[in-house]
């Protein structure tokens, strides 16, 4: 199976890293021709333009830090539909739009190809050793055909339905991921402003009810002062805007996440889109003169699971 890897970056160029060291054909594309060059290194091919890499593989797979972005490598100039015909599959690793991929899946198969939208959850530390969580919404026989290569990119892999469904349930989890962000933040600031140790505040988290995987991970880049999470609060806002969406479309009112746009958006404001999201906590920090960090934490998260074949997750159903 020849795959093809468009988009190298923080979690992309970790998933393209897992398909090279378990010894996939793979050709790689990135603006980033540093990111290229490396993969070459290892043994990737490189291709010149979106519609090479699609002539050139089985499958393509993008993950792309905005839905504009991914319209322009499937549609532009040279972009993959044109390099697409039967047989081969499109998987759209991207954190989109599910409106967006349904329109973009519809064009695939008029090339007699395949879409699945596929995005994946849990970290780019996870992504960095093939243990990361991959939902893919496709047709049945579309899941089976790809589903030795998921479980070869992520540990958990569920099929969630049809083309679009994986794109709803990944903007839902990633909400919740920056909930529990928000609320890690404020915890930390309000166990410092009471005079706790924060590293004992850590550990009463981490055995408690309130533990969360974000407390697990963020909260411990957060205390290192990195707040290094490989994320930033423009793809924080991103995510959450779409999750907005879904709301609105569904006519459901919702009182927290309209908050939680407004509370990034200051953050944009004030440090950049390319802030780290874990930074978040600078707007209570500069608020109540604290310091939110504490000594023993890591500059940033190392996944130290050993690798191991993927599975596939089935929901139960009585």
């Amino acid at each position: 199976m020849r795959i093809g890897f468009i988009g190298l970056g923080n979690v992309g160029g970790k998933l393209a890293g897992s398909l090279l060291r378990n010894n996939f054909n793979l050709t790689v594309r990135d603006l980033d021709q540093e990111l290229v060059n490396e993969f070459v290194k290892k043994g990737a091919q490189k291709a010149d333009s979106p519609i090479e890499v699609a002539e050139q593989s089985d499958v393509i797979i993008t993950c792309l830090p905005h839905p504009k972005i991914s319209a322009e490598v499937m549609e532009g100039e040279n972009g993959i539909l044109g390099g697409l015909s039967k047989g081969k599959v499109w998987l759209e690793m991207s954190t989109t739009d599910q409106y967006e991929v349904k329109r973009l899946g519809k064009k695939v198969i008029l090339k007699d190809a395949e879409a699945v939208d596929c995005p994946v959850s849990g970290g780019c530390h996870r992504a960095d050793t093939g243990n990361i969580s991959i939902f893919a919404g496709c047709e049945r026989r579309t899941f089976e055909k790809v589903l030795p290569l998921l479980t070869t990119l992520g540990r958990r892999v569920l099929h969630t339905g049809d083309l679009g469904s994986a794109s709803i349930l990944k903007v839902l989890t990633n909400y919740l991921a920056t909930a529990n962000l928000l609320t890690c933040a404020e915890a930390l600031t309000v166990a410092k402003g009471a005079g706790m140790d924060l590293s004992t505040a850590f550990e009463a988290i981490k055995i408690s009810s309130g533990n969360s995987f974000v407390h697990e991970t963020e909260s411990q880049v957060i205390l290192n002062g990195s707040r290094d999470i490989s994320f930033t609060m423009g793809l924080v806002h991103k995510d959450i805007s779409l999750f907005q969406k879904i709301a609105d479309n569904a006519g459901i009112p919702l009182e927290l996440s309209p908050l939680m746009i407004s509370i990034f958006e200051d953050g944009i404001s004030r440090y950049g889109e390319n802030e780290f999201s874990p930074n978040i906590i600078k707007r209570l920090e500069e608020k109540t003169g604290l310091d939110i960090t504490a000594s023993g934490f890591p500059v940033e998260m190392v996944d130290d699971e050993a690798e191991e074949p993927g599975y596939e997750v089935v929901p139960i159903r009585k």
